[in-house]
């Protein structure tokens, strides 16, 4: 099978290339903004991803379609319309590649989303569902739904299937952002005022969201689907920090303080959105590819975190 793979030097691209490039069956094409080495897949630059890209080339004698280039989250975006930068990547250039996907008898396109999608908070023991309906509150989130809803009515007019993944968080060895720093405080031995946080959070593993991706490359089940992604067990924020010392052979260093008395001085300082995820709720229900796919995540919470710790593996 030959499968298309973009964002390929991105945390989720370059695991899939891992994981995916020693597989026998499958013949990757790999394309990245930069070339780079490694014998698991025929690598191709794409300079822009936008409504003007032409793919023709790229897609001759292709498969499946694996989408997981995008104008990533940021946080603190400094841009005079987010928006409108969101939707030049993650829409127009995501149903530019789409159409023209189609056009030369892709049959499978995965479209790597977010839990953005569904919104930024659940209340405990209210997980997210693949299938209610959508609200995006931040511009990141918007121009994910908008670029799902292009694939839907795509494969709605074509024979191309379409099968659409919203992860949370995803961790593994290589993690950036939130995630690393965190791993780096609790590597340092630094107290965190963390101790009695009572939240819950769904996290996906690296590797349970590739292997969720692989058995979508061809299970017949999956076409036309949305699926959530996760770990399969939820944590607090203090249980995490907690998971990450013990892998990490560090002692948990946290404070015993409310988490009620943490968001005011958070939101003063100007930290009010990292208060929201440190101290916030959000659950992912993952029924839906449990029954669907039969599939469960293979790597646990205390391994998927214990991975963290190994070495980067070499691209090739």
């Amino acid at each position: 099978m030959n499968l298309l793979l973009t964002g390929a030097t991105g945390f989720v691209g370059r695991r899939i290339i891992e994981s995916v490039g020693v597989t026998p069956d499958i013949k990757i094409t790999a394309t990245a903004r930069r070339s780079f080495e490694t014998s698991y897949a025929r690598v191709l630059v794409v300079p822009e991803l936008d409504g003007s890209t032409g793919w023709s080339e790229v897609l001759t004698d292709q498969r499946v379609v694996v989408h997981t280039a995008a104008r990533a989250h940021i946080m603190r975006d400094e841009v005079a319309d987010p928006l409108a930068e969101y939707r030049k990547v993650n829409v127009d250039g995501t149903l530019n590649l789409a159409r023209q996907a189609a056009s030369a008898g892709v049959k499978r396109f995965i479209f790597i989303s977010s839990i953005k999608v569904n919104g930024e908070q659940t209340q405990n023991g209210q997980a997210f569902k693949a299938d209610e309906k959508p609200a995006p509150e931040d511009a990141y989130g918007i121009s994910k739904y908008e670029a799902e809803q292009g694939l839907q009515a795509l494969a709605e007019e074509t024979d191309m299937e379409v099968v659409i993944i919203r992860p949370p968080l995803v961790y593994g060895p290589g993690v950036k952002g939130n995630f690393a720093r965190m791993i780096q405080l609790v590597e340092k031995g630094l107290p965190l005022p963390l101790g009695l946080v009572r939240n819950k959070r769904s996290l996906v593993n690296i590797d349970n969201l590739v292997d969720l991706i692989v058995t979508c490359i061809d299970h017949p089940a999956a076409a036309n689907q949305i699926f959530l992604a996760g770990d399969g067990q939820d944590l607090s924020t203090t249980e995490l920090l907690k998971g990450v010392a013990t892998a990490a052979g560090k002692p948990a260093r946290l404070l015993p303080i409310p988490a009620a008395c943490l968001m005011l001085p958070a939101t003063l300082l100007g930290k009010k959105q990292v208060a929201q995820r440190l101290l916030g709720s959000l659950q992912v229900d993952i029924s839906k590819a449990r029954e669907l796919l039969g599939w469960e995540p293979p790597v646990s919470v205390s391994e998927g975190l214990r991975r963290c710790f190994e070495p980067l593996k070499d691209k090739d």
